[in-house]
């Protein structure tokens, strides 16, 4: 676990710094620094209170879902622009194009969170 938690701690770390230039990067950083940061302590092996993730959960959860619904969103996307690639360009030069980059982003941070919230670790043994 400590290669996947190294591993997206960087690329939530690189989500971030790609934000800057969003048209609401101060809603953004702290969305993608909030997992970074828990796959740090991860790393770290520190220990993460149960609520940190359940509170994650809630919040890009029900962000997710307003995604979904959004009138610019997942569902918009798929019914009426046929779900026509959202990665051609870096531009999103359709709102749906945003929208639907920003679901995807959630779902990949409810993911690695869920992983790591129901992942028990198998203590080493240290006797020998």
């Amino acid at each position: 676990m400590k290669i996947f938690n190294s591993f997206f701690l960087v690329v939530f770390v690189l989500f971030a710094v790609l934000q800057y230039n969003d048209p609401d990067p101060f809603l953004w950083i702290p969305i993608y620094m909030y997992p970074a940061y828990l796959c740090y302590l991860k790393v770290k092996q520190k220990p993460i209170h149960k609520m940190a993730y359940l509170i994650g959960f809630l919040v890009f959860g029900v962000y997710a879902f307003y995604k979904l619904f959004d009138a610019n969103g997942i569902i918009d996307w798929i019914q009426f622009h046929n779900a026509t690639s959202i990665a051609a360009t870096m531009k999103a030069e359709q709102p749906w194009v945003e929208e639907s980059r920003e679901f995807f982003g959630l779902v990949i941070i409810l993911v690695v969170m869920a992983i790591n919230y129901f992942k028990k670790e198998i203590p080493k043994n240290t006797s020998k």
